[in-house]
């Protein structure tokens, strides 16, 4: 036998800035400017159509900024508007769209594939990217508040497949990723919203200070205050790469996930919904539903499960949707989620779970009697909260 350790050493680079496509901005070209390879860079830009929506002008401002950098950087045609949002990722067609137009512009490894648009959109175009010539240099611009504080830092694409989330998929670290908090602006209050969850989820997993910071804040959050909701999903943005690149498991190899915290409930429950939920309204439910599981068993104390809870609805999210009650052939249909997610992990059924605010644990099995007690917990609560 022949063995031999094989060690990659790869740069994360995530960029922080506004208006990066206006003239004076040179974060892009001194990001790309850093790459090896002959003048002028070749780019391709894919643009998600729900972001050109709200912002009128993007396309006219990214061919005029490569255009005043001409010499120095190509764009290689004219930025190219695709569909985004979750429904692009159930479009397998979109796959090989973008693969023809990476061949027909003959993008190679010293080029750049640059991704403008909301997580799932950079999940489809970074899997395209990823796959074309083994790998192709991905600059990933993430535009909403879930992509820029976690899906768009991290080193994962997928598309949707056989109805199952990300079941096609690759790991690739990209070249970078640019936020640039401007497009926040064009948001709607949701979609604005959504990212705050995933700092909670990552501040309880690994982070007592910043969950405190987050809670200190909740009332300017839940108002969507700019300066502040800006500062959290800069430090979201930090402690998720943080994770990445020193759990020793970038590329998930194990069974533990602790960034999926809450995950499970919110995968299965975006599908049954038929996306009426979107993934930072599902991870909000998913993680009440496992916070409530946690007091039932005794692994967290009631107080602490009160603080966590009283956080996400202050900061404007909800905590329960009937959809968690849906029966189907005689069984709960989030159950399924459980085996999904399983598969999903490979291997043994590891779920995260939070003992303590900043603590994670893994456990292997969970009480389906206890898990659906604990819907019906969450449920009254709400209730007698309405009442």
């Amino acid at each position: 036998m022949i063995e031999r350790p094989i060690h990659l050493e790869l740069a994360h680079r995530i960029e922080f800035t506004r208006n990066l496509f206006s003239p004076e901005n040179s974060v892009l070209a001194d990001v790309i400017a850093r790459s090896e390879g002959d003048f002028p860079h070749r780019v391709i830009a894919f643009v998600d159509g729900g972001v050109v929506g709200g912002n009128q002008n993007l396309l006219r401002d990214i061919s005029s900024w490569f255009s005043a950098r001409d010499g120095e950087l190509e764009l290689v045609e004219s930025p190219i508007v695709l569909p985004g949002g979750e429904p692009c990722k159930n479009d397998w067609s979109l796959v090989p769209e973008i693969w023809r137009s990476i061949s027909q512009n003959s993008i190679d490894r010293h080029s750049f594939v640059m991704a403008v648009g909301g997580g799932a959109f950079l999940d489809l175009v970074g899997f395209a990217a990823s796959t074309a010539h083994r790998g192709v240099r991905m600059i990933r611009i993430p535009t909403t508040s879930l992509s820029q504080g976690d899906g768009g830092v991290g080193v994962k694409n997928g598309v949707n497949f056989f109805g199952k989330k990300n079941w096609v998929g690759t790991f690739a670290v990209p070249y970078a990723v640019i936020n640039d908090f401007s497009f926040l602006q064009s948001l709607d209050t949701s979609s604005r919203r959504a990212g705050i969850i995933e700092a909670i989820k990552v501040a309880i997993v690994r982070s007592r200070d910043f969950y405190e910071k987050i809670e200190q804040c909740s009332a300017q959050l839940k108002d969507l205050e700019d300066d502040v909701l800006e500062k959290v999903i800069r430090r979201s943005a930090e402690e998720h790469v943080d994770h990445i690149s020193t759990s020793g498991d970038p590329y998930e190899l194990g069974s533990a996930r602790p960034l999926d915290y809450g995950h499970w409930v919110a995968h299965k429950l975006e599908q049954i919904s038929a996306f009426r939920i979107g993934h930072g309204e599902a991870v909000a439910i998913g993680m009440a539903v496992d916070l409530i599981y946690s007091k039932r068993i005794g692994l967290m104390s009631a107080e602490d499960c009160e603080r966590v809870l009283s956080l996400i609805e202050a900061v404007g999210f909800d905590i329960y949707d009937p959809d968690l009650h849906r029966i189907e052939e005689g069984r709960s249909v989030i159950l399924h989620g459980l085996e999904e997610f399983r598969e999903h992990l490979g291997g043994k059924l590891t779920i995260t779970f939070v003992p303590e605010i900043g603590r994670k644990i893994e456990l292997n099995e969970m009480d389906e009697g206890e898990v659906l007690a604990s819907i019906d917990e969450l449920k009254g609560r709400v209730e007698a909260y309405c009442k």
